[in-house]
Order: C-alpha cells, then sequence, then structure tokens
C-alpha cells in the first residue's frame, strides 16, 4: 500500500483492517528480540506493547518524509516494544555501571592510539583481566536487546534528549545524529559491522550469526555488546558537542 493510500486508509476510519494488515509485522519484531531476552519475558507482552506502537504509527505517519510506512512503523514498534523492557528492566544497576565503564575505557583507549582498541588493550586500560572483560560483556549484552535504537533511548542512552520534546530543534539533532550513527556504524572495525548488519538488517538471531562466523552463541553476544558499547563511545563526544552547542 502507498504512503497515500495509508493516509486515506486512515482518514477513512480503517484503522483496525490497517492493524490486522500490518499485525504480522509486530509478531516479527517480537520473535526477533525474544531471541535475546531472558525466559521471564513474555512474547504477548512484547506484541500487546508493539501493537501500541503500530497505533502510533498509524496516527503520526507522513508519507510526505520519505519514509516507507512498514519503516516508518518498524522503529515505532520496535521502540514500543523497547520502552516495555526497560519498565521491566530485570539487570542490576551493578550491569549498567559496568557497560558503561567499558565504554568510556574504549573512548580513551582509541583517542589514545587514534584506532580502533583491541580487547586486550581495553582490559588493560581497566586493570582486568580478559577473561574478566569478556563477562562483563556477556553480562552487558544479556541487559540490551541490541538494537541501534536503544542507543537513542533508555536510562544509558547517548542522547536522551531527543526523544522526550519533539520540537524543531530536536528533529534536526535526531536526523544529524542518525547521520553520525550510520557513519559511526560504517567505520567499525570488520566482524563488529558484519554482527550488526546480519542482526539488524538481514534479522537473524544470535545462533544464526554463530554459523555464518563459525563460533559459538556466546562469543556473537561479546561481540554484540563491544559493538554497541564502541558505538555508545564513539558517539559521546558528538552529544557531547550538540550539549555545547544548546548551552552557548
Amino acid at each position: 500500500m502507498s504512503g497515500a493510500a495509508m493516509y486515506a486508509a486512515v482518514q477513512a476510519g480503517n484503522v483496525d483492517a490497517l492493524v490486522i494488515q500490518h499485525a504480522p509485522l509486530v509478531k516479527r519484531i517480537a520473535y526477533h528480540l525474544m531471541g535475546r531476552l531472558p525466559d521471564t519475558v513474555q512474547l504477548d507482552d512484547l506484541i500487546q506493547s508493539g501493537m501500541l506502537g503500530l497505533l502510533e504509527a498509524l496516527k503520526h505517519y507522513d508519507a510526505g518524509q520519505g519514509a516507507s510506512f512498514d519503516t516508518y512503523a518498524g522503529i515505532r514498534i520496535r521502540g514500543a516494544m523497547l520502552d516495555e523492557l526497560r519498565r521491566s528492566d530485570w539487570t542490576p544497576r551493578s550491569v549498567h555501571k559496568k557497560a558503561r565503564m567499558v565504554a568510556e575505557a574504549i573512548r580513551e583507549v582509541e583517542n589514545q592510539l587514534g584506532r580502533d582498541a583491541k580487547d586486550t588493550e581495553v582490559a588493560g586500560h581497566m586493570g582486568i583481566g580478559l577473561n574478566e572483560y569478556h563477562h562483563i560483556l556477556q553480562d552487558a549484552v544479556s541487559c540490551k536487546t541490541f538494537s541501534v535504537e536503544e542507543l537513542v533511548q533508555g536510562e544509558d542512552s547517548v542522547i536522551d534528549d531527543v526523544h522526550g520534546n519533539q520540537q524543531p530543534e530536536d528533529v534536526l539533532i535526531q536526523q544529524n545524529f542518525q547521520k553520525a550513527l550510520t557513519k559511526a556504524i560504517s567505520e567499525l572495525p570488520e566482524r563488529e559491522r558484519l554482527v550488526i548488519s546480519l542482526y539488524y538488517d538481514e534479522e537473524l538471531n544470535l545462533r544464526e550469526i554463530g554459523k555464518v562466523l563459525d563460533v559459538s552463541e556466546s562469543r556473537v553476544s561479546q561481540i554484540c555488546s563491544q559493538a554497541m558499547l564502541r558505538l555508545r563511545a564513539r558517539l559521546a563526544d558528538w552529544v557531547e558537542g550538540k550539549d555545547n552547542e544548546k548551552c552557548s
């Protein structure tokens, strides 16, 4: 259905039909996220929150912005599910704290060396062994849904203010941030970039990615975690710069 047809259907009050039509999209995203979550998370809860995201997408979609409805709705649906997960966050605050420490260590090492930081270098900078470092990565990835949206939402967000007050300047900041994020992803180490592409674009789960790379599922988890924390580290300067512009 074209953007114009979608808008006409909403205006005509055919929302129920549109919800039924796009319900498979909600279920697909929910099943994709479930592959990264503990057994305590209920699929029905994700689907329910995702349906609310779909309704919001139907309400606010603007075909004039250029994005297809499925792309726009996917972002809103996944965001609604992430919101639900954060409301019932099962992760100890100490895990979030250690994840932030890793991101800061990556940032400092890369600033010093001018290149991608290796596992051993980050662990050494933190004064811990490689096994402990990998354990932190494993714990950190267990508290994340490994979604790019997670970088711009939630407690550990690097740009918390973008989704709050949608003023014109906030929309511009968000658009610029998305450009910076795309560039940061393109500059990740090859294996981390591949994992993100397989997970986020191809929608493979961690086990399937492990088969592609011929590594264990736990190793894929560690690569996922390090990729996201590396992105967080590299985008921190951008956000601080925007914050300074606001204060000037």
